[in-house]
């Protein structure tokens, strides 16, 4: 009767850390999905990030209808300058080819190089 009690110990415990699992992945979507609508805005987009060192990025930004090139650091935000609308090519929502690649396809890719 030992050996019973201990799996069902072991049933219970590997049940629980499941639902916990289960769980957290649940408020973590629901987490991300609060956060994407509170950070999305009509006059405000995010058009390009690129990472220049650890914690140093420089994005392209539109507000309104005039773009901007920022520099974002840990603690700073700095302005580049204005861009015209000629000096940017803006990515189609549909995502980029990289999206399109399957799985094989990138796979190859990198056995190539």
């Amino acid at each position: 009767m030992d050996r019973a009690e201990s799996i069902g110990q072991l049933l219970t415990v590997f049940l629980i850390f499941i639902f916990v699992l289960v769980l957290t992945y649940f408020a973590t979507k629901f987490t991300a999905g609060l956060q994407k609508n509170r950070m999305t805005g009509a006059n405000v987009e995010i058009l390009e990030t690129v990472k220049i060192a650890p914690t140093k990025y420089i994005q392209i930004v539109r507000i309104g209808e005039k773009y901007f090139s920022y520099v974002v650091c840990k603690d700073t935000v700095t302005l580049l300058g204005e861009l015209s609308a000629d000096d940017i090519s803006v990515p189609e929502k549909g995502g980029n080819a990289a999206n399109n690649m399957s799985f094989k396809d990138i796979l190859e890719k990198f056995k190539k190089q």
